[in-house]
């Protein structure tokens, strides 16, 4: 025969261990996909509510972040330095863009050795098109081009479309 034996945990721990588990199952359900700020300022917080304290704002409208988990209306973001926290999904867009790490060649098309359109700075924020193995296409200032992977972040290494 086994015996099992049960603690009685006071509501508020209880109520933490429940929250924690719906967030964990919740990260769990969804995978991780590129988003962008929808707005021109957007509040990063410590937690899923406006209860938490905001620790950072972002005031950059199309901002690339990585959405790694989600609870209810919240989404657990990070961006390209690897700051994390939660959003409110209404801040969030599925419209795709890219962040250049490095100085970069526009081309272009997709073949490395096409003709240069235009040279990117870091930090520049690209609508993103499509990409190729290597490649993607991406619009900024009005610019069409084809930069390579490895300048960009927002986009995931074998991603194609």
């Amino acid at each position: 025969m086994i015996s099992v034996t049960m603690k009685i945990l006071p509501f508020s721990c209880l109520a933490v261990a429940l929250l924690f588990g719906a967030i964990v199952a919740s990260a769990a359900s969804e995978a991780p996909h590129y988003a962008s700020i929808r707005r021109d300022e957007a509040f990063l917080r410590e937690g899923p509510s406006y209860a938490h304290r905001v620790l950072w704002i972002y005031r950059r409208r199309s901002y690339p972040v990585k959405v790694i988990g989600s609870f209810d209306a919240w989404r657990k973001v990070k961006d390209a330095d690897g700051t994390s926290g939660w959003m409110h999904h209404t801040q969030l867009s599925d419209v795709r863009s890219v962040l250049f790490m490095g100085r970069a060649a526009l081309r272009a098309n997709v073949e490395p050795n096409s003709k240069i359109v235009a040279f990117v700075q870091p930090g520049v924020v690209a609508k993103l098109k499509a990409c190729k193995p290597d490649r993607c296409e991406v619009e900024a200032s009005g610019v069409d081009g084809w930069a390579d992977k490895k300048n960009i972040w927002g986009v995931d290494a074998r991603e194609v479309f």
